[in-house]
C-alpha cells in the first residue's frame, strides 16, 4: 500500500478505536432500530457485521460515521466521546475513517484517478504532493492501467476497488465497509475481502457489514450480529494475522 509521506493521525495509539455503551436509536413514532448496544473494538482488529435485511446494520454503520446521532448511550472514537461532539468538530474525526459504500458513490464525471484523489483534495492538499500517492494506490488495488476511465467504463469488480481505493488513501485507521461484497459473485468477493485484509495487517481496524456469515467464519474475524435491535458478539476477533499486504496482481485482479 502506497506510504509515500503520509502517516495515519494517531491521538492515542493504545486507545480502543470504537466504543459503544448503552446506545439506542430510534425515529421518532417508530419502535427502536438499536436497543442497548455494546461495542469495543481494539485497535487493529477486525470484524464482520452480520444480520437478517433491516436489522439496523447500516443504522449502526451511520452512527459511527456521525452521520446520524444516538438518542441513548455513549460513542467513543479514537479515544475521544463524540456523542455530542459539535457538528463543526465533525468533519476532522471523519479524516480518521475510511468508508466504502455499498452503492460505489463514484463520481461519474471524474476520471478513476480524480475520484481516489478527491479526499486529499478536499484535505487541502496540492496535486504535486499526492500524485505520487494516488498512482501508487490506484496499482495496488490493480487499476493501473485505468487512471484516466470513468466509472461508468468500469466493471462492477473495478468500482468496487476504486471505491475501496478512495476511502483508503488517507490512510484511516477505522475502515468501514458495508456490503462490500454484495453485488460481486464469490470469487470476485474472496480477491476483495485480500484487499481489506491487507489493509488490516497495515495497522487498520475493519469493520465489513455483510449478510454472508460463512465469509466471516473463513476469514476466522470477529463476528457481530444483530437481530431485533440487539447485538451479540458470536467470536471475537482474534490478533491480526500474517497476511501479505501485496498489491493485487494483473491476473489476480476482480474484472
Amino acid at each position: 500500500m502506497p506510504v509515500h509521506e503520509r502517516r495515519p493521525s494517531a491521538p492515542d495509539k493504545d486507545a480502543d478505536i470504537v466504543r459503544l455503551r448503552n446506545l439506542g436509536f430510534g425515529y421518532s413514532g417508530r419502535p427502536s432500530v438499536l436497543r442497548d448496544i455494546n461495542l469495543i473494538l481494539p485497535r487493529g482488529s477486525f470484524h464482520f457485521l452480520t444480520g437478517p435485511s433491516g436489522a439496523g446494520k447500516s443504522t449502526l454503520l451511520r452512527l459511527l460515521t456521525l452521520s446520524e446521532r444516538a438518542n441513548t448511550g455513549r460513542i467513543s472514537l479514537f479515544g475521544q466521546d463524540v456523542t455530542n461532539i459539535p457538528r463543526a468538530a465533525i468533519p476532522q474525526v471523519r479524516k480518521r475513517i475510511g468508508v466504502v459504500f455499498q452503492e460505489f458513490r463514484l463520481l461519474d464525471h471524474l476520471s478513476a484517478f480524480d475520484n481516489v484523489a478527491l479526499p486529499l483534495r478536499l484535505n487541502g492538499e496540492r496535486p504535486r504532493d499526492y500524485v505520487q500517492d494516488v498512482a501508487e494506490m490506484l496499482r495496488w488495488v490493480g487499476l493501473g492501467g485505468r487512471f484516466e476511465a470513468l466509472p461508468p467504463s468500469l466493471s462492477g469488480g473495478e468500482k468496487q476497488r476504486l471505491a475501496i481505493a478512495r476511502a483508503v488513501i488517507t490512510r484511516p485507521r477505522l475502515i468501514i465497509a458495508d456490503e462490500p461484497t454484495g453485488s460481486v459473485d464469490r470469487e470476485m468477493g474472496e480477491k476483495l475481502m485480500r484487499l481489506f485484509q491487507s489493509l488490516n495487517k497495515l495497522g487498520a481496524t475493519v469493520l465489513i457489514a455483510t449478510h454472508d456469515e460463512d465469509m466471516a467464519q473463513r476469514y476466522g474475524a470477529g463476528l457481530l450480529r444483530l437481530e431485533d435491535g440487539y447485538l451479540q458478539q458470536l467470536a471475537p476477533s482474534p490478533a491480526p494475522s500474517a497476511v501479505d499486504p501485496r498489491p493485487i496482481s494483473a491476473t489476480e485482479a476482480p474484472q
